[in-house]
């Protein structure tokens, strides 16, 4: 058979989208919960939106690690030679659970000088610094699901991640509510730290599910050999290049913040919403990715190039599809999306007028996250890298700073960011057609 089929890419699509979406909805749970509460609604959303940045940086310049096991047990999937790995996965669990302790310690109690460069400064900066001690507290528990769902894609598996993903989400809706807001005389409302210690509790309950998943569904264990896998060099390589990639895709999230800031506490607020927003869309089109980027190492360590070019149209109008979907539903309900989030008129004016970017760039997003994951499926961690880098400082930041002189404050930044994700888009099918049309590979 030339193609994979419909059904084989939904049952790893599928799954993930659900896990996918289930972080970005523990941001927007937060950031809905925080914005609507009695106390500095502004000042508590904007924090909240400054430490959801930051810490979706962090973690996806260290999680590269996920992706680079999964690549590399699919390739071994794929061929038949799964015992290869035996001692790499745990030795890459360790990694990641000592580096996660590296970046707490290094980053926890700089928190106010490390807020003040996203331009934060009086209250804001007070809530932020509280905020992020205690949602750093959560990098072990992160880092180490991250690994461990990376070892399940791997394998061709993405329920068990889902799973993990949705109890976590539900644990987090419910104690957001609980602890932000606190219940009658037996919680006392704990405002912005009670949603970090919601998202703590939550991710710790996703850590222990996916120990079981792991213990009781694959060939793995914990046993650290004291030899060093020899592809721990590739994973450690493969990683590096994706650190590198993600550092540049979260300066420009980092760029987009600072100016928000800068501009003020309403476009600040506003720019957290807009943010999060786009970060649940690339979550829920990633789910497709992610099927790409199991299925695209199983298939190149088969050496099946024909299929693996079929699958890459396949996925991609799948996840355009997607993309359409979210556009639609976004398009129906545009005047009462950003009321969930803020009562603040100023606030939803700001977002209502830039919304719509965020709304047209989706299919560009699709076609640039599918090849993602292909090409992270493929171990091309080094061209992703330079795309990253070339999209960042040749696209977005000429693009924002341009914007920014002409006053346009929060269209500058989503006018760059749709700039960024077009030179992305563009350069990854560029390269794969080049390198795999037709199936030549």
């Amino acid at each position: 058979m030339s193609r994979v089929s419909f059904k084989e890419i939904n049952r790893l699509a599928i799954p993930a989208i659900v896990a996918g979406i289930a972080e970005p909805l523990i941001s927007l749970t937060d950031i809905a919960v925080i914005g609507n509460v009695d106390e500095n609604p502004v000042e508590a959303l904007a924090a909240a939106g400054i430490v959801g940045s930051f810490l979706s940086a962090i973690i996806w310049i260290v999680a590269q690690t996920k992706t680079a096991i999964s690549a590399i047990v699919s390739r071994h999937l794929g061929a038949n030679r799964l015992t290869a790995v035996k001692t790499l996965v745990p030795q890459a669990l360790a990694f990641n659970f000592v580096f996660s302790l590296v970046i707490y310690f290094t980053t926890a109690f700089a928190a106010e000088a490390i807020f003040k460069l996203y331009n934060a400064d009086g209250l804001i900066l007070n809530y932020t610094a509280s905020y992020y001690r205690i949602r750093a507290l959560g990098y072990p528990l992160t880092l180490v699901t991250f690994a461990i769902f990376g070892v399940f894609r791997g394998m061709q598996n993405t329920v068990w991640a889902m799973k993990c993903s949705l109890t976590g989400a539900a644990i987090n809706v419910v104690l957001d509510y609980l602890l932000v807001y606190g219940w009658g005389d037996v919680i006392p409302p704990f405002h912005l730290e009670g949603a970090g210690w919601a998202s703590v509790i939550a991710q710790l309950v996703m850590l222990l599910m996916a120990f079981w998943f792991y213990f009781k569904k694959t060939p793995f264990g914990l046993k650290i050999s004291t030899n060093i896998n020899p592809r721990m060099r590739e994973l450690l390589l493969m990683s590096a290049n994706l650190f590198v990639r993600t550092a540049a895709l979260n300066f420009a999230i980092y760029l987009a913040n600072a100016y928000a800031t800068d501009y003020g506490k309403n476009y600040i607020a506003a720019q957290s919403i807009l943010m999060n927003i786009w970060l649940f869309f690339s979550f829920f089109i990633d789910g497709y990715a992610s099927a790409g980027n199991a299925i695209s190492g199983k298939l190149l360590g088969a050496r099946d190039y024909t299929r693996l070019w079929n699958l890459s149209k396949d996925i991609s109008k799948y996840a355009i599809i997607v993309a359409l979907i979210l556009m639609g539903v976004c398009a129906l309900f545009y005047d009462r999306i950003g009321w969930i989030f803020n009562k603040d008129p100023e606030v939803l004016a700001l977002f209502g007028t830039v919304f719509w970017i965020v709304l047209i760039m989706q299919p560009v997003n699709a076609i640039a996250f599918m090849f993602d994951g292909i090409f992270k499926g493929l171990g091309e961690a080094a061209y992703l890298r330079n795309v990253l880098l070339a999209a960042t400082f040749l696209g977005f930041t000429p693009a924002l700073l341009l914007g920014d002189a002409g006053g346009l404050k929060l269209h500058a930044i989503w006018i760059a960011f749709f700039i960024w994700m077009l030179i992305r888009s563009s350069a990854l099918v560029i390269r794969f057609r080049q390198k795999y049309l037709q199936g030549k590979g």
